[in-house]
């Protein structure tokens, strides 16, 4: 990758059509070391977040030593970004084929399930593969109930009775069993985890089962932009978070288990920025080389404040401005042909934003690159490396807010 001290150093220096992404490694490996250092179990990567070789080749560098992977393709990715790292197969719903590859090509021997017929396919690869049920250990996974930008227990976890039912199964077949639960992503409540850690609790007291771990999954937040006209407590500083769950993991008695944690959006939200181009001002709107198909699904759900930064273009003659820096709300279109390629928040940016300007948007190393598609053909795939962290790049920060009532003009 080419480097670049800020992310307007790279937009005047390439003068980029296509998005290019800016790729902070420093700020990767310190938000990994402040997980590290304040967890005092297993911290396992959640994959996919960010898969791409470049970020778990640092992660590894930063002392990560465990992923949760979900898929073959992030087996491949773990391991080629650390042979020897431990992978935990956390998905809970899974092709038997794929947990023949786990067990037999890549030595997984840690799996989540949150059903009977889970345990059935595991065992029936244990038993071809004559492999000693005790060196497996199986974690049912826990539904839950709490506020997160992005819930998960809609789709999977058992119920409470039904998870006692299957721990007990678990251990008459000879494997070892843990609990585990995830309370969703970017989590809005923190009691949440209170809540999870309590039915935890429960279900371990009723099951009678020697349990060899708990995994309390991922849903940390990361810290996004701010709005202004709608202040919202900042997302807790990642030591203390820590330190509370784990005190509320002895509260409940939990704390003689083995601990486990997948963070994944904590650590690299804000390693990775987005600079994208203003192919046309109409207005109001903004009609930009990226979207909701590409780096911004995050925004087009309407549940995250991106922070964005204007990086004029020097070589355009402006009209004069009476307004100075003033920041007003512009409604954003995406590449794409698709009439739904608009984002949901409108994004604040100073007023003298025209044509031909660049905009980079912040934080977005989570899930951004996971989920673009080649829809249209737009495929932003360019990256350089920037040494600044976002937060200390030059101008006023704008941000992406939710509506007003109205909406946003345009």
């Amino acid at each position: 990758m080419r480097r670049f001290e800020t992310a307007r150093e790279a937009a005047l220096a390439l003068r980029p059509d296509r998005p290019v992404y800016g790729f902070r490694p420093l700020v990767l490996e310190e938000d990994a070391r402040a997980f590290l250092s304040a967890f005092r179990g297993t911290t396992a990567y959640a994959v996919k977040t960010n898969g791409e070789p470049f970020v778990l080749e640092r992660l590894a560098a930063a002392g990560v030593t465990a992923f949760d992977v979900a898929s073959p393709a992030e087996f491949e990715a773990a391991r080629g970004a650390s042979p020897d790292a431990l992978q935990l197969y956390m998905h809970p719903v899974k092709a038997q084929s794929d947990i023949r590859l786990a067990l037999e090509t890549y030595g997984i021997r840690t799996l989540a399930l949150d059903h009977e017929d889970e345990v059935a396919k595991i065992l029936r690869i244990v038993r071809a593969q004559d492999l000693d049920p005790e060196d497996v250990t199986l974690f049912v996974r826990l539904a839950t109930k709490g506020h997160a930008a992005y819930e998960l227990s809609k789709k999977f976890g058992a119920a409470p009775s039904h998870a006692v039912e299957l721990l007990e199964r678990i251990d008459r077949v000879g494997f070892r069993a843990g609990l585990t639960f995830h309370v969703g992503s970017q989590v809005e409540d923190l009691g949440t985890y209170e809540r999870a850690l309590g039915t935890a609790a429960w279900v371990r007291g009723r099951a009678g089962v020697e349990l060899a771990g708990l995994d309390i999954g991922g849903g940390f937040p990361a810290r996004y932009g701010e709005d202004p006209k709608r202040p919202a407590p900042p997302a807790p500083e990642v030591g203390k978070l820590v330190k509370d769950i784990e005190g509320e993991i002895d509260a409940w008695g939990l704390g003689d288990l083995p601990l486990v944690a997948e963070p994944g959006r904590v650590i690299v939200a804000r390693c990775l920025s987005v600079i994208v181009r203003v192919l046309l001002k109409k207005g109001q709107r903004l009609y930009i080389n990226d979207g909701v198909w590409s780096s911004l699904s995050d925004s087009w759900t309407g549940r995250i404040t991106l922070p964005a930064r204007l990086i004029p273009d020097p070589a355009r003659r402006r009209a004069q401005k009476t307004s100075g820096e003033k920041l007003a709300p512009f409604r954003v279109m995406g590449a794409t042909c698709d009439s739904v390629d608009i984002l949901s928040r409108p994004f604040w940016l100073p007023d003298s934003v025209d044509t031909g300007d660049w905009i980079e948007i912040g934080h977005i190393g989570a899930y951004s690159l996971a989920l673009r598609t080649r829809f249209n053909g737009f495929y932003p795939d360019d990256f350089v490396e920037i040494a600044t962290p976002f937060e200390a790049g030059e101008g006023p920060e704008g941000f992406a807010s939710l509506e007003t009532r109205g909406g946003a003009a345009g």
